[in-house]
């Protein structure tokens, strides 16, 4: 059984099995097509949506759905999940925040950020040269900058440590 939580708030249990779903131990009768475009088709217990899946992030098991023009967030917890956090250990299976290190040998163009600068996800950190390519290094998780261990415009060696997180 997972449990699906609708913008931080509203909170389900969803049970599958090969012939049925339930919310909250109640049966559910859906059915669902996809569509041209991305869109999908959906009647749920007589009615039909139109829904569309936005963005999918598997790091953070969410979910964002846009059904008749409004937007929803659903994060997802697996048994696994819900296990954790009832032992008090929720951020187990968390990504962990690891340094950023130069892939391969290369030329350090442009170092984006600063020490204690909270990131974000996605964000650019630093623009490394390497075999005539610029390479935008981006944060692979939400952190803060510890230390930058390199300047603009020097060498660096594969392995070596570019940025500290935390």
């Amino acid at each position: 059984m997972i449990k699906a939580i609708v913008n931080g708030d509203l909170s389900f249990k969803v049970a599958t099995d090969k012939y049925a779903v339930s919310c909250d131990e109640q049966p559910v009768n859906w059915s669902g097509i996809s569509l041209p475009g991305g869109n999908h088709s959906v009647i749920l217990n007589g009615k039909s949506y139109i829904a569309q899946v936005a963005k999918i992030d598997r790091d953070t098991k969410t979910v964002t759905i846009i059904i008749d023009q409004q937007e929803y967030e659903v994060a997802i917890e697996e048994p696994i999940d819900q296990l954790l956090a009832e032992m008090g250990m929720k951020d187990a299976l968390s990504r962990k925040v690891n340094d950023l290190k130069a892939p391969m040998p290369g030329l350090v163009l442009k170092v984006l950020v600063e020490p204690g600068q909270s990131i974000k996800k996605g964000d650019p950190v630093l623009i490394l040269e390497a075999m005539k390519m610029e390479n935008v290094f981006k944060a692979a998780t939400d952190a803060v900058v510890k230390e930058v261990k390199v300047k603009e415009r020097t060498a660096v060696e594969k392995g070596e440590v570019l940025v500290i997180l935390e």
